[in-house]
């Protein structure tokens, strides 16, 4: 369960971003996840309530929305989207493909007080 060291990782920057601009608490939070980045929902919101425990965080709405994956593919020069790592071209059905995105997940925004 990687969803853990995620939402560490992710605490942290909110933190850093809440201190620098004098807020007090942070209140919601939007985070991007893209549909190849193997990330269970329901582990993400446990997680990210457990770690925000005793925080500035503590308490905030999560706000979560998914990012689709763009892929290159090789045999007809296309950029593809794709929402599965194993898919296709949807151009040429070649199976040659490098992944750009969709495999991340990014903080969009927060509101604090």
């Amino acid at each position: 369960m990687h969803e853990i060291s995620l939402c560490q990782s992710a605490l942290e920057l909110i933190e850093q971003q809440a201190r620098s601009h004098g807020a007090q608490r942070v209140t919601a939070v939007w985070i991007e996840i893209g549909v190849l980045s193997c990330i269970e929902e329901s582990a993400l919101t446990f997680c990210f309530e457990s770690v925000c425990r005793h925080t500035l965080a503590e308490g905030c709405q999560l706000h979560l929305s998914y990012r689709n994956a763009r892929a290159w593919c090789w045999d007809c020069s296309q950029e593809v989207a794709i929402t599965r790592h194993d898919a296709p071209c949807s151009v040429c059905f070649g199976r040659r493909l490098r992944i750009d995105t969709g495999d991340s997940l990014q903080i969009q925004q927060m509101e604090v007080e």
